[in-house]
């Protein structure tokens, strides 16, 4: 199964799934959830995992039709099982190693479902505290406010190829990145824009997508809220139906 990163004319809800906290009846709960609510795409992945996730991956398959996307933290995470792998590439630091090294590791890895492999600029936000990502990644955030320096980056990204912008909060983020750098950044790229990181209330959801992202990713929120996966795909219809009309 071919999956693309969603387009600017629809709106997408995506299910993040840490496979340390996957567990079978977790997983199988999650599923369920997910299902009935009509989530888009599962990313699985984490900053630190120590469970294998080609196996929890081909359970997400076995008991949705959902696609999965692997949103890989580190080269150990590297699996063809799922339906296609955010190739990222951490374009808000300055750290060699997740700007292009461990690409260059992985390529001869990947090469076989190069057509999987989907390049993505991922930017690190500071969102008011330490995150996962940072700590592991070893870079900076962009600061919170500094909304110029966010655009002049995802313009970057796109301008060197990437196929879509990831602005992330880091994971259980007390806030989410602020709506205005989300505008900010929509309207200087024409490629698609994901955000992830504390969307934790269907009001911050409904934000960032009024705000220009094309996609969500909701991890922790869901954890600590189940229903919370239900609220952001109906806020998802309802941004979809009015891009519908316009």
């Amino acid at each position: 199964m071919r999956v693309e990163i969603p387009c600017r004319k629809r709106k997408v809800v995506a299910q993040l799934i840490d496979p340390d906290r996957a567990g079978d009846d977790t997983l199988e709960a999650v599923a369920l959830h997910a299902a009935e609510a009509k989530v888009d795409l599962f990313l699985a992945g984490g900053s630190l995992t120590h469970i294998p996730i080609g196996p929890v991956i081909k359970k997400l398959k076995q008991l949705t039709g959902i696609p999965v996307i692997l949103f890989p933290g580190n080269l150990t995470q590297l699996t063809a099982e799922a339906d296609a792998i955010l190739m990222l590439s951490l374009i808000s630091g300055r750290n060699p190693e997740l700007l292009i090294g461990n690409h260059v590791i992985a390529a001869p890895l990947l090469k076989q479902i190069r057509d999987s492999v989907i390049p993505v600029g991922y930017i690190l936000v500071d969102c008011g505290e330490a995150t996962s990502v940072g700590y592991m990644s070893q870079t900076s955030p962009i600061p919170y406010g500094k909304h110029d320096i966010a655009v002049a980056t995802a313009l970057a990204g796109e301008m060197l190829g990437m196929r879509a912008i990831y602005l992330e909060a880091g994971s259980g983020a007390s806030r989410p990145v602020d709506p205005l750098m989300i505008s900010a950044v929509r309207s200087e790229i024409t490629i698609p824009l994901i955000t992830g990181g504390g969307l934790d209330s269907a009001d911050k959801i409904d934000k960032a997508f009024t705000s220009g992202a094309d996609m969500v990713v909701i991890g922790n929120g869901c954890e600590q809220n189940p229903s919370l996966i239900g609220d952001a795909c109906r806020i998802r219809d309802n941004h979809n139906r009015h891009l519908l009309s316009v």
